[in-house]
Parts: structure tokens; C-alpha cells; sequence
């Protein structure tokens, strides 16, 4: 793995649909995007390595990480036994030069995957040499009570993974505050789902800063330590009505993450005054 100076922003397929995989390329290229997060499952041509390296080639765009088939409607995708689904999408990434492979917490009802699930994760990472960053979910919300929908649970940082991701989203479900949360998690955040949420209980997905997470100051946060791992916008487009309804959703998402993932020490200069001086020596401020 090749040391980075800064960290990479890419676009999750699973930001663009119902658009496919190809679509997620053709528009991370465009719009400038560093590379793609490939969620398999989300579309048939996400589960192809060999056409998702086509894209690679055609688009000159990485993919920067592989999220596993670990969601209710991938339970089928590339099997069904979980552990076939984690050894698959770490060859994937290795095909395809990724470093990262974001996978969930299992379900409950998952019992013998859950209760080894720590060591299994960790026997992985050794075995492979790829990263998989266990993504912080949230409970499972009913009128008047919380669902444990996870084991050994919902918040990675009360295990002992080596490596978390962080989806805004998840923390706003989960009634978190993600600033907080990346704090928490400390050196083992690897890999960031820049989203928004507005505390409901359903994972809403919005673009980052439409929601009350508080993802600027998370953006400040991680440039200030030098973070060098991954951001990657994850959200949801799917009630846009045309192509450039959505395009607009993620120009909007990719200018907020540049504008915040700065060091507070540069946001600062940046909103210092700027003057010129006439020939007669008058200084006069500039308007930015």
C-alpha cells in the first residue's frame, strides 16, 4: 500500500441508485471524485470483478474500497454463508487494488458468524493484508423501544476491532454524535460515510450538512489529525426525479468535504481579509 499525504474522496455506487455501478464511475470521473466505493449487491454488475476493472481502465478512477454484501437485500449475493462473502470481497479488493473492505456487524440471528465474529475479523485482516473496517450501526427503533438488531453489537467501539468506518448516517439513527463517535474510535477509523441524518429512526442519508450532524466540525476534526484514510459520500438520491437533480445532490456533497476537511490553522487564513494598495499608497480591503 502506497502512503498517501491526505485523504482520498470517493462516491459510494449506493449513491446513485437506482443508476448502476457504471453510472457511479461515469459520474465520479466527471464531477472529480478521487475513486468509488463498490457496495456489492447493489446492482449485478457490482458482484463482477473483471467488468468493475474494465471501468477502472476506462474511467482512469479507483476503486478505493469494497463494502461487503452484508445487507438484509445482499443476504443471497456471493452466497449465503458470511464468512464465503468476507474472503470474497477481500479477493475483490486485492483484484482491484483496494485497501478497505467496510463490513457490518452481524445480524443477531446470525449466531455462530456473531459469536466469533471479533476473532474472525482479525484472522481476516492477518490472513489477507486488507483492511475490513466494521461500520457503526444503530438499533433497530420501535415505539417505545430498541430493537437489538446486532451482534455482539450495534457500536464497534465497544469491541476490539482494529479498524472502524464511521457512517454519519447510522450515528444520527442511533441518536450519536459523530464527532464524539470518531473520537471514540480514535486510531482505528480507517474509513469515513460522509452522510447526515436528522435523528430519525429512519437512516436517511442525506447530503452532509442538510441534516444535524455535525459533519463539518468532523471534517475539521479529521484534517487536524492528519487523517489519511478514506471519505466517502453516502448518500441517498433515489427521489431525484432526473439526472441532474441528482448530479446536483453530489457536486453539493463533494464541495462541502473539500470546503471542511481542512486544518482549523488554514480555514482561518482563508477568511482572513485580503487588501490592495493603489499607486497613491490607499489600502483598501477586497471583497471575497
Amino acid at each position: 500500500m502506497t502512503p498517501r499525504d491526505t485523504a482520498r474522496i470517493g462516491l459510494s455506487n449506493a449513491s446513485v441508485y437506482p443508476e448502476s455501478t457504471a453510472s457511479c464511475f461515469e459520474l465520479a470521473a466527471r464531477l472529480g471524485y478521487d475513486g468509488v466505493e463498490v457496495m456489492v449487491g447493489i446492482d449485478p454488475l457490482s458482484t463482477q470483478v473483471d467488468a468493475i476493472q474494465r471501468l477502472v481502465d476506462y474511467h482512469q478512477l479507483p476503486v478505493l474500497a469494497i463494502h461487503a454484501p452484508c445487507l438484509l437485500i445482499t443476504q443471497r449475493v456471493w452466497g449465503t454463508d458470511p464468512w464465503e462473502k468476507l474472503d470474497r470481497s477481500a479477493e475483490a479488493a486485492k483484484a482491484l487494488g483496494a485497501d478497505v473492505v467496510v463490513v457490518h456487524p452481524p445480524f443477531r440471528w446470525q449466531r455462530d458468524y456473531a459469536r466469533g465474529f471479533v476473532e474472525g475479523i482479525a484472522r481476516l485482516e492477518a490472513e489477507t493484508g486488507v483492511i475490513f473496517a466494521v461500520e457503526n450501526m444503530y438499533p433497530w427503533r420501535a415505539p417505545g423501544k430498541g430493537l437489538q438488531a446486532y451482534a455482539p453489537s450495534w457500536d464497534p467501539t465497544e469491541q476490539s476491532y482494529a479498524h472502524t468506518t464511521l457512517d454519519l448516517s447510522h450515528s444520527s439513527t442511533a441518536e450519536q454524535d459523530c464527532v464524539e463517535l470518531a473520537a471514540t474510535m480514535g486510531s482505528t477509523l480507517k474509513h469515513v460515510h460522509l452522510t447526515d441524518g436528522t435523528g430519525s429512526a429512519k437512516d436517511e442519508h442525506l447530503v452532509p450538512g442538510r441534516g444535524t450532524q455535525r459533519a463539518a466540525d468532523l471534517l475539521h476534526g479529521l484534517a487536524n489529525r492528519d487523517f489519511r484514510g478514506h471519505i466517502i459520500i453516502e448518500i441517498n438520491t433515489r427521489r431525484a426525479t432526473s439526472r441532474s437533480e441528482r448530479e446536483v445532490d453530489l457536486i453539493e456533497s463533494l464541495d462541502f468535504t473539500r470546503k471542511h476537511f481542512v486544518r482549523t490553522t488554514d480555514a482561518a487564513a482563508s477568511r482572513r481579509s485580503a487588501f490592495a494598495v493603489t499607486s497613491d499608497g490607499e489600502v483598501s480591503e477586497l471583497n471575497s
